[in-house]
C-alpha cells in the first residue's frame, strides 16, 4: 500500500465531496461479496460515509456509494451488539468486519485492518489507523 496511502485514498475520494465538505478520515477495506471481493476506499465526512471501489492502481472504479446516517438501516461489527457499540468494536480489534445494510436493501460487508500493532506497515500503517479511528468516531457520534 505504500507510504502515501492517505494521499491515494484522498485523491480517489475528494472528487465525490460536496462543496465545503471535507474528509475527516479515509481507510482501505475489502468488500466481500458472494462471488467476488474488491478493494474499496472508505471516506469519512462529518455527515456521511463514502464507499468508493478502487482498482489495483488505487484509482476509482465505478461511482461511489454515499451513506448518510439516514440511509443506513442497519450496521454491525464483529464483537458489537448493535450500532452504539460499533465504534468500540472497530477500535478493539486488529482486523474487523463491518456489515452495513442500506435503507434500499443493499448489503455491504467490509473487512479492514486497523493499521496498528506489530504488522502495522502491512495493514496500511498510520494512515490506515487514522482512517479507521475516524470511522469508529463517526459511528460513536451517531450511536442510537
Amino acid at each position: 500500500m505504500g507510504t502515501n496511502l492517505d494521499d491515494r485514498l484522498r485523491a480517489a475520494l475528494e472528487p465525490s465531496l460536496n462543496a465545503g465538505e471535507g474528509l475527516t478520515g479515509a481507510c482501505i477495506a475489502t468488500q466481500v461479496g458472494v462471488f467476488r471481493g474488491r478493494q474499496v476506499a472508505i471516506g469519512v465526512t462529518a455527515g456521511r460515509l463514502l464507499i468508493q471501489g478502487m482498482n489495483r492502481k488505487f484509482e476509482p472504479d465505478g461511482p461511489p456509494l454515499s451513506l448518510p446516517p439516514e440511509r443506513l438501516a442497519a450496521a454491525a461489527a464483529d464483537g458489537a451488539g448493535g450500532w452504539p457499540e460499533i465504534g468500540a468494536a472497530i477500535m478493539d480489534q486488529a482486523a474487523v468486519t463491518l456489515k452495513l445494510r442500506t435503507s434500499d436493501g443493499e448489503k455491504l460487508k467490509l473487512t479492514m485492518m486497523r493499521g496498528s500493532g506489530p504488522l502495522a506497515g502491512l495493514g496500511g500503517g498510520e494512515a490506515q489507523r487514522q482512517g479507521v479511528e475516524a470511522l469508529a468516531e463517526w459511528f460513536a457520534a451517531r450511536a442510537m
